[in-house]
């Protein structure tokens, strides 16, 4: 039997949040990105622009700015699919990784990024891929082992993008996001599902056992003694319900 622990999260149960959150961010992402080509805005100047203090409203604005389609196509499917596996196996404490994952990842790269406009919702990205693969070997839960080798599968070839490459790519926001992700996956560790722990019910057969493992059998007189006195009792009782009957 699984031992009864009231920290640890044995079952993982859907929940229409799983589905409509992660829809609902991407939504707003490309309605954003919808209204910037529709009316010809640029919503690049509410990024994130490091070390200045009009560069911090970026924090919480960027993750709904992208450069264009493909920045968009890039970022839809990982959003998507990294979210809703977080809300489904971390439940509990999906929301404050979310949110202050965001924040955090956010101002890291508000202190460390070169001076340009960082925008895009890659930080958040790598944030979920570090926190669910980390948090996964920590936890050593066979399904959120099983999770993170899903998400190196899927988006191992991401690493190579924390280093310095591309001029227009942000790898300052994917290092602080997976900076973040393995923070989080270490201050959370205790919270949410844990590894399983199984406890196995004493049998009739373990008695005859001493604890030093040597087999002693039951003594049969000893047996048939306690049977006969138990059908003697059962009898008795019978008998006496009867009498108290009539």
């Amino acid at each position: 039997m699984i031992s009864d622990n009231s920290t640890q999260e044995t079952t993982f149960k859907f929940d229409s949040k799983v589905f409509l959150i992660p829809l609902l961010f991407v939504l707003i992402i490309w309605f954003v990105y919808w209204l910037e080509f529709m009316f010809g805005f640029n919503f690049n100047k509410f990024g994130i622009y490091p070390r200045s203090f009009s560069g911090l409203r970026g924090i919480f604005i960027s993750p709904f700015i992208h450069s264009g389609p493909q920045h968009l196509f890039n970022n839809t499917p990982p959003l998507f699919v990294l979210t809703a596996s977080l809300l489904y196996f971390y439940r509990k404490i999906a929301f404050p990784i979310l949110l202050f994952g965001t924040i955090l990842t956010g101002l890291i790269t508000w202190i460390i990024a070169r001076p340009a406009y960082h925008i895009g919702a890659s930080g958040v990205i790598y944030l979920l891929v570090s926190f669910i693969f980390f948090s996964g070997v920590f936890r050593k839960n066979y399904r959120l082992v099983a999770l993170s080798l899903v998400v190196v599968f899927l988006y191992g070839s991401m690493i190579w993008y924390i280093f310095p490459g591309k001029q227009e790519i942000s790898w300052e926001g994917h290092l602080s996001g997976f900076i973040v992700g393995f923070f989080f996956a270490i201050l959370f560790r205790k919270i949410g599902p844990q590894l399983q722990t199984y406890e196995f019910k004493k049998t009739e057969f373990d008695t005859y056992f001493d604890d030093d493992g040597n087999f002693k059998p039951p003594d049969p007189d000893k047996t048939d003694e306690m049977d006969t006195n138990t059908t003697s009792a059962t009898f008795t009782n019978i008998v006496f319900k009867t009498d108290k009957k009539d």
